[in-house]
């Protein structure tokens, strides 16, 4: 099986390469190589590939930005995901693809399911969700998973800013009024490899991918906020002195994007279908390890 692999110096991308050894000839491609915001290039380089599998982490994820730049957000978090679809429909190939808990708003205070309605409140949420709507539309074999609060060991991602920020900072003032699951880059490609797999190993892999494409949910389990998130990691982290965590507002915290109060996502069909899934806790040990 030849599987292609956006986005392959992100965060999910990085590790994706790592995972899905073995399960194929995996060819992982960087922005140069294959640049979401260029439709006229994903064509081209998905038809000169031709593979069997499209597994496409690459995104816009600059949230705050996506409000001044809506238009590369859309052609990269929504059109491009639509454009892999069709070529993969041509090739008769299946994609997994990764979305995000701001596609809903917020209001709820249980976890949000796949069934439940989305209203994102943010562009970074509505192009993502243009995106699964585009993918699900081109009636293709596909796995969209939702994931939320991406962090990792390298890149840019709220673990090190805070491992940064607390090296000269006494105190870090954070948002304690937002509550989602940390979830490790990690987690999201070694499930990811757990499910191709699966795939793999099916006696009939054209209906393995009928009964089980759909969209689900993909999250560390349980919950906590930014605050939480900080103290956390602070308390795994060896620092001879440790900044006392402040937990403020939203509204003390403006920023141009607005985020839902509450992203916790609900990953129950998931784990009843694939694999169970670590704690957020735990796994943000195994990362600061």
């Amino acid at each position: 099986m030849k599987i292609l692999v956006t986005g392959k110096t992100g965060q999910v991308g990085y590790e994706l390469e790592r995972s899905l050894q073995g399960l194929g000839e995996i060819i992982s491609l960087d922005r140069n190589q294959m640049d979401l915001s260029d439709l006229t290039q994903v064509r081209d380089v998905i038809r000169e590939i031709k593979p069997n599998l499209i597994v496409n982490p690459a995104a816009y994820t600059a949230v705050d930005k996506a409000e001044t730049e809506s238009e590369l957000a859309m052609r990269v978090n929504g059109e491009a995901p639509g454009v892999m679809a069709e070529e993969a429909r041509k090739l008769g190939a299946a994609i997994i693809h990764y979305s995000t808990d701001y596609v809903f708003d917020g209001s709820k205070t249980s976890p949000y399911t796949e069934n439940d309605p989305t209203c994102p409140i943010n562009v970074y949420g509505r192009s993502k969700l243009a995106g699964e709507q585009a993918i699900q539309a081109a009636g293709i074999p596909h796995l969209i998973l939702r994931t939320s609060w991406v962090y990792g060991a390298r890149g840019k991602n709220f673990l090190l800013t805070v491992l940064r920020l607390a090296q000269d900072r006494s105190e870090l003032r954070i948002v304690g009024d937002q509550h989602g699951a940390p979830t490790w880059c990690r987690t999201i490609a070694d499930t990811t490899a757990h499910i191709v797999a699966q795939a793999s190993s099916a006696q009939d892999s054209h209906v393995w991918w009928q009964e089980k494409s759909g969209l689900y949910h993909l999250t560390a389990q349980g919950q906590t906020t930014w605050a939480g998130f900080t103290e956390a990691i602070l308390a795994n982290a060896v620092i001879s002195k440790k900044p006392i965590v402040t937990a403020i507002t939203t509204q003390e915290y403006p920023l141009p994007a607005k985020r839902p109060s509450y992203s916790v996502i609900s990953c129950e069909k998931l784990i009843a279908t694939f694999c169970e899934l670590p704690t957020w806790e735990n796994s943000l040990r195994l990362c600061q390890s």
